[in-house]
């Protein structure tokens, strides 16, 4: 049965929570949630190391009682100790840990003394003013928390990560191609429009016997439940809850349903309003003129018919493409076979997991000619940042490694913290040293608007701020963006010869691609980086992509398509 990697993740995840509620070894907590990231961030599926007997101990992290827990994982679907820490802290408690401003011990403390054990409780208690009354929380504390429980309530909780819609994505079409009576397959939706966030799975598939097809899509292991079942179509829920319809079309209209599937709402009606006026019909069938299908085998056919080119699926919005596509303005979108190499990324020096030289190596198989190495600054303790010597140090071994290397350099770099009076976390003797600096905000999220703004661009008037990373700090589905006015910060960006990164971690796809898109339309420039922990996690570089052609960045939008000359020109301002 197949196992996603985030599932395996959400269960350590979860049972690093309770444990750390618990009062536990930090050491202990720290080795789950570690186990976590590694899994959840592994280019490859820990389910199929399993399968294949491969040694799971060889993954950097994972010692023999973690890796015999994922092998019970992959083989139950479950894990015991979870099911025996539960038994003694509800599991529930783990959900209040995601709300902002409560760690372990103010969800213990709200569980010991007043019996909570969901957000329902939660709101229940702090309406009536019973959580201000206990220690460690006060009536400041309280309103913060009813804004998160609201917060909460409107964030669409069945939309899941654009990776792990991936992973699940994957592993079905894996399985699907394996029924000889399927020919083509494609997952469409919002999923092929490469949304951050994805409600559910639109899959395709053509065949000449569509009840063989319909028989072995309903045979896949991780079916948890049959919604609907029919000749043509067929909806379930995976054991992760996510949502999948199949739908068997004819191969003289797969084009059209291709489309129909994939754009949004908008899009499609905009599409089909289009065909009226022409005196065409439109829908996931063809296009007909009366009763005959004029058109529908491919997509391109069905944007011919009503005068456009093709459009490609991350514009597929309504927000303005069709106009673009009606005056030859589409923009031709930045691919990754664009990029010359990656701005941000970390080692063993600090939180990373590998070392300078594997680093490099991975970056040359992915043929890049170029990777930045930006540890952490010395204000993030807890992932060991580096101070001043320690710095001087790493800028002298990527020196000599350089002079080994072949066919990659490595650029001296910093992910240097943005304190919260706009300084930078390292002084400017060492930062001159450097090829580049990326620059962020780790901490005092719950600044104003006003201060976070002017925090930044107080940080940007420093001579050695290249690329401000995660601008505005979300983690996706777990912590929302803090407040800051984009526009101006950009301005500032513009202004100052300083750029703005998409960072391509799956839990960030941090800018937001209205936010792209706006920086585009400003004249602003953006690096997009994989903020690498792992060789693994530059892989993760295509969801940067995507969300730069979301924002419809073409290549001379993003400063890491530059070869090593113009770029380092551009990194001094």
């Amino acid at each position: 049965m197949p196992t996603q990697n985030a599932h395996i993740a959400h269960i350590f995840n979860k049972l690093a929570d309770l444990l750390e509620i618990e009062g536990a070894n930090p050491f202990r907590v720290r080795a789950y949630r570690n186990a976590a990231r590694k899994v959840a961030n592994l280019g490859r599926s820990v389910s199929d190391m399993v399968i294949a007997g491969e040694d799971l101990t060889a993954l950097t992290g994972i010692g023999k009682d973690l890796a015999d827990k994922i092998r019970e994982i992959v083989e139950t679907g479950r894990l015991s100790q979870l099911e025996e820490t539960e038994a003694k802290t509800p599991g529930e408690l783990s959900r209040l840990m995601r709300i902002a401003t409560l760690g372990p011990k103010r969800v213990k403390t709200l569980y010991q003394e007043l019996g909570i054990t969901s957000r329902e409780a939660l709101k229940d208690a702090a309406e009536k003013g019973k959580v201000q009354e206990l220690e460690g929380f006060g009536k400041k504390s309280e309103q913060v928390i009813l804004e998160e429980l609201r917060r909460a309530n409107r964030q669409d909780d069945a939309r899941i990560k654009l990776f792990e819609a991936e992973q699940a994505a994957t592993n079905l079409t894996t399985f699907l191609k394996k029924a000889k009576a399927i020919k083509a397959i494609t997952v469409a939706g919002s999923f092929r429009r490469k949304k951050d966030t994805v409600g559910d799975l639109d899959i395709l598939v053509t065949s000449k016997r569509g009840s063989g097809a319909m028989k072995h899509f309903l045979a896949y292991d991780d079916i948890h439940k049959v919604l609907s079942q029919g000749k043509t179509r067929s909806t379930v829920a995976l054991r992760s809850g996510l949502q999948v319809d199949l739908r068997v079309v004819p191969e003289v209209s797969y084009g059209a349903a291709l489309h129909y599937f994939t754009g949004s709402k908008s899009h499609t009606v905009a599409i089909r309003k289009l065909g009226v006026k022409q005196g065409y019909k439109i829908n996931e069938y063809g296009v007909f003129k009366g009763d005959k299908r004029i058109a529908g085998r491919t997509e391109k056919e069905v944007y011919a018919k009503v005068g456009l080119p093709y459009i490609e699926p991350e514009l597929r919005e309504n927000q303005g493409e069709l106009q673009a596509a009606r005056k030859g303005r589409l923009p031709e979108l930045v691919a990754l076979k664009d990029l010359r190499g990656d701005l941000h990324s970390h080692t063993i020096a600090t939180d990373g997991q590998s070392s300078l030289e594997e680093m490099a190596q991975a970056a040359k198989r992915r043929g890049y000619e170029y990777l930045a190495i930006t540890e952490h600054s010395k204000k993030v303790a807890m992932a060991r940042g580096l101070n001043v010597e320690r710095l001087a140090g790493q800028i002298e071994a990527i020196d000599r490694l350089n002079e080994e290397l072949e066919g990659i350099i490595l650029l001296k770099g910093i992910e240097v913290d943005i304190l919260e009076d706009g300084s930078l976390d390292l002084p400017n003797d060492i930062l001159k040293r450097l090829d580049l600096r990326v620059c962020s905000v780790h901490y005092n999220h719950r600044l104003s608007r006003k201060k976070q703004t002017a925090r930044i661009i107080r940080a940007m008037d420093n001579p050695y701020f290249n690329i401000l990373a995660h601008p505005t700090g979300r983690l996706i589905n777990e912590r929302k963006p803090y407040a800051v006015d984009l526009e101006k910060v950009m301005t500032a960006a513009i202004e100052r010869g300083c750029f703005l990164e998409i960072n391509a971690n799956p839990d960030r796809l941090d800018l937001a691609d209205r936010y792209c898109r706006m920086a585009k339309e400003m004249g602003l420039k953006l690096a997009v980086s994989t903020d690498a922990h792992s060789p693994a996690n530059l892989d993760f570089i295509r969801f940067g992509v995507d969300q730069a052609r979301r924002g419809w960045l073409e290549a001379d939008d993003v400063i890491n398509t530059r070869g090593l000359s113009e770029l380092k020109a551009m990194m001094k301002r």
